[in-house]
């Protein structure tokens, strides 16, 4: 051990003071281990193994590598833009543990200001003081019908064929900035629209409100798209005049930001890059892709006989 016996000896009174029991019974003719000795000698491995782990896990923590990050996001991002970035953020940080939670624009702001959330992602979130927030995915705003409604056999239709269709939004306060917008969108397009709106709506009831081919909603591209695969009885459709972009914002807090919350970040930068979410796409592209990969989906077999 390269230790000399006086400094050993001294050493272990040391450890024994500290802990309070002799670990050896010391006579003139031998030295062994008391009871609380060999306790000891059980246990030191397993304390030595986890000071080395916690050693690790703090050395990998300081460089973000690992670490837990609260993730806010809306209802529209839930079909795919949040699958995406926390697929990228899985593929890059193995280690990390994202724990999401679904709120309102709105409400994902505050969150993130109060500490409760580390990141967030919003659609058109006011700026604010403390909070940094970065363009992530820009995409045209589309329409959601049910398949009985008399738009639903075109294509794409313009704007103002809505003059006189009940319009389903969430409530302003929830997302104000998106809302505004497309109240402004159809003022330009030269009518008021009438909105039909209720509070904290569910993605799925949301859907259902629509296959009584009553109104019409309007929401982001990628949304509408993966809605309308949900629910069979609903349809998206490109609007094609004007073109409401609609803009995904991600939000952190402006103090020094954690080496995980650096990394997400990162995650989700590269994922925008490698979609293409910072150009908008029409939303007829977005449903030939989505048909292109429903036929690569391979079909479950049923059991029943042919």
């Amino acid at each position: 051990m390269h230790i000399s016996q006086p400094s050993l000896s001294h050493q272990i009174r040391k450890l024994e003071r500290t802990l309070g029991t002799e670990l050896f019974v010391r006579t003139s003719r031998e030295v062994k281990l008391t009871v609380a000795g060999e306790t000891l000698i059980e246990e030191a491995p397993l304390a030595l193994a986890a000071l080395e782990r916690a050693a690790e896990r703090t050395s990998l923590a300081g460089a973000g590598v690992t670490g837990t990050v609260r993730f806010g996001f809306p209802p529209p991002a839930s079909f795919e833009t949040l699958g995406a970035i926390l697929a990228a953020v899985e593929h890059e940080n193995p280690n990390m543990t994202v724990i999401p939670s679904e709120l309102f624009s709105a409400e994902i702001r505050g969150r993130v200001l109060a500490g409760e959330l580390d990141v967030g992602l919003a659609l058109h979130p006011e700026a604010v003081a403390g909070i940094r927030t970065e363009i992530l995915r820009v995409e045209p705003v589309a329409a959601l019908l049910g398949k009985r409604h008399r738009l639903a056999r075109a294509r794409s239709f313009s704007l103002a064929d809505l003059q006189d269709e009940r319009i389903l939004l969430f409530p302003r306060e929830l997302a104000p900035a998106y809302y505004d917008r497309i109240i402004e969108a159809c003022e330009l397009a030269g009518f008021q629209p009438q909105v039909t709106a209720f509070p904290k709506p569910s993605v799925h009831a949301s859907l259902a409100l629509l296959l009584g081919a009553r109104e019409v909603g309007l929401m982001p591209a990628s949304f509408a798209v993966h809605g309308a695969q949900a629910e069979p009885g609903v349809v998206a459709r490109e609007i094609d005049d004007p073109q409401i972009l609609a803009e995904w914002s991600i939000l952190w807090p402006a103090r020094a930001a954690s080496a995980a919350i650096a990394r997400f970040l990162e995650s989700a930068r590269r994922c925008a890059i490698d979609n293409g979410w910072l150009t908008p796409r029409p939303t007829s592209d977005l449903l030939r892709r989505r048909r292109a990969d429903d036929r690569h989906v391979p079909r479950l077999d049923s059991g029943r006989p042919s």
